[in-house]
């Protein structure tokens, strides 16, 4: 084999018929080749540029498209509020853990019109699915010339389903929180009610909406459901029974100040406060002013025996009408003689009372009522809390009638936490609707000596056996009360035929622990109490029946019959009298 000659032409080319190159001709041709492809590499550079330019322009308007018109827009429509899903409101709970008010994810449907095509067809066909919804109204807003429009909020998964399967442009499905109350109207003045947005309204939700928003932790009711069921119950048949028109009532721990049941009727389901009446929304335990009638006597007596100016065994008058200022006082079935301070306690002498306020004073008076809260609003944890009014100037004649409870007027709250005071050993404490911890007991402020309060457990267990509150008795459980009537205002006077019937009662007087209060507003007589509307027939049979019931559910054995309780010896003295005057 021999090497060909490198100066030839090669045979390949030889055989196309081609002219061979010279050197000089290929270094030329490379040159050339260098500049085309660095030309070509510029040129895919700049085109490389100009398409990562076009997607990211392309790229930041479907984020603006996103974010800003089906993102945002649902938050826009909120008016400054905050985003439905920024914060997960906090359950509210009784005190055994009862969930009261609790948050649920929902779908609520909105709408970009500018992407509806056909807005009346969108319209016939959502509302088809959703007939609750006006076709006229739904038609206009997905015509109208905005970007967002709020179609429904908070559908149900059947709702949000079928709206799906419409498959209509424009139309989307935004997630947000529904606040839902497993246990309706039972606990509705209680923990109140939330807008639209879950913004607190009423009741707990409101008082409490910053915690709920910014706590994971559930808010825990000093209520036990159980209580409320039983209280709410026997209220309503109270109010049923005799035809009233309302009512309020409530379940304290005396040592504690803790509600354990408070009850307003008629109430409302909090699921749907929209078509609730202003009627039933209104708070008659809390926010409701009353005058309270004869269960201020608890008050008057204690303040009088408290001050050392009146004692057990001392006497009033009360054989006529006290005249004052052109007005009359009179006892309802009045004896007509001299009662003793057990009399006219047991028998609710109005005359023997305003004797007895008179014999302390005004100022005196004033400031008791002062120490036990009574004139100015509660301060339990809710919004809804009534201003107590009292007279100004604090007159005699005012003196007389807030003794046996006309002349202030206060909240059902204001007389159970009074009546607590009274009853505990004389330590005021605050009603509260937060659940203490075991143990846990405010110092409180003291308003009688616990000798006085021992003296008006007595009392108030002998209204309960041979008084005006026979009807509450429940045997085991040694209940004390006080019966109250008072005619209700009208005009410049005094509805005879328009009253409230309440009994404020505490079990068991041995040791007391729970107060008990049911008031009717405008009971009407029945056959079954002898034309009497008064609470000694109204309200003191529903409290006998809550004592009945709550007691052993709540765990508290019944005390033999034959326990002591104090009031023997007033009884053996209070008959004692009886007969001799019957001798005479």
């Amino acid at each position: 084999m021999t090497l060909a000659d490198p100066r030839l032409p090669a045979a390949h080319d030889l055989r196309a018929g081609r002219a061979p190159l010279r050197q000089d001709q290929v270094v030329h041709l490379d040159g050339s080749a260098k500049r085309v492809l660095e030309t070509g590499r510029t040129r895919l550079l700049v085109t490389g540029a100009l398409f990562a330019i076009a997607f990211a322009v392309i790229a930041l308007r479907l984020t603006g498209v996103a974010l800003l018109q089906q993102g945002d827009e649902p938050r826009i429509a909120q008016a400054g509020a905050a985003p439905a899903l920024a914060v997960e409101r906090a359950d509210i709970v009784d005190r055994n853990g009862v969930v009261l008010a609790t948050s649920l994810p929902t779908a609520s449907l909105y709408a970009n019109p500018q992407l509806v095509l056909d807005p009346e067809d969108a319209a016939a066909r959502i509302v088809g699915v959703l007939p609750a919804l006006s076709q006229a109204e739904v038609a206009s807003k997905l015509g109208a010339d905005k970007s967002f429009v709020w179609i429904k909020r908070n559908l149900t998964p059947r709702e949000q389903y079928q709206v799906n399967r419409l498959g209509i442009p424009g139309v989307y499905f935004q997630t947000e929180e529904r606040r839902v109350y497993p246990q309706g109207a039972l606990t509705a003045h209680v923990v109140g009610f939330t807008d639209i947005d879950n913004r607190g309204l009423a009741g707990i939700e409101q008082s409490f909406d910053d915690v709920l928003r910014d706590s994971r932790r559930p808010v825990r009711l000093s209520i036990d459901v159980r209580l409320q069921h039983i209280l709410r119950e026997e209220l309503g048949r109270a109010i049923a029974d005799f035809t009233g028109i309302g009512g309020a009532g409530a379940v304290l721990d005396v040592q504690t100040g803790e509600l354990m049941a408070l009850v307003s009727l008629p109430d409302f389901d909090p699921n749907q406060p929209g078509t609730a009446s202003e009627e039933s929304r209104f708070n008659r335990a809390s926010l409701g002013i009353y005058e309270m009638g004869s269960t201020f006597k608890v008050f008057n007596t204690a303040l009088a025996l408290d001050s050392g100016i009146v004692r057990l065994a001392d006497q009033f008058d009360a054989t006529k009408p006290i005249r004052i200022g052109g007005f009359s006082i009179r006892d309802y079935h009045g004896k007509n003689r001299w009662l003793s301070v057990p009399e006219i306690f047991m028998y609710s002498s109005n005359i023997g009372s305003a004797k007895m306020a008179e014999e302390v004073g005004g100022e005196a008076q004033k400031a008791f009522f002062g120490r036990l809260g009574m004139l100015r609003p509660a301060s339990v944890e809710l919004p809804e809390v009534g201003r107590p009014l009292s007279p100004s100037p604090w007159r005699p004649i005012n003196t007389m009638t807030i003794a046996y409870g006309h002349g202030l007027a206060v909240s059902p709250l204001h007389l159970v936490s009074g009546v607590a005071a009274v009853v505990n050993g004389g330590i005021m404490r605050p009603a509260t609707l937060i659940a203490r911890e075991a143990g846990e007991v405010s110092e409180g402020e003291r308003i009688i000596s616990a000798a006085t309060s021992e003296q008006m457990r007595q009392l108030l267990r002998l209204v309960v056996e041979a008084g005006t509150g026979k009807n509450a008795d429940v045997p085991g459980y040694v209940v004390g009360g006080k019966t109250g009537t008072a005619d209700k205002q009208s005009g410049n006077g005094y509805n005879r035929n328009s009253r409230l019937a309440s009994f404020v009662a505490a079990f068991p007087m041995t040791a007391p622990r729970y107060v008990v209060l049911v008031m009717v507003d405008e009971p009407k007589p029945n056959a079954t109490s002898y034309g009497y509307a008064t609470g000694g027939w109204v309200a003191a049979p529903a409290v006998g029946r809550i004592v009945q019931r709550m007691a052993p559910l709540i765990g508290m054995v019944p005390l033999p019959i034959d326990t002591p309780d104090g009031t023997s010896d007033l009884l053996i003295a209070v008959n004692a009298m009886e007969e001799a005057r019957a001798v005479e």
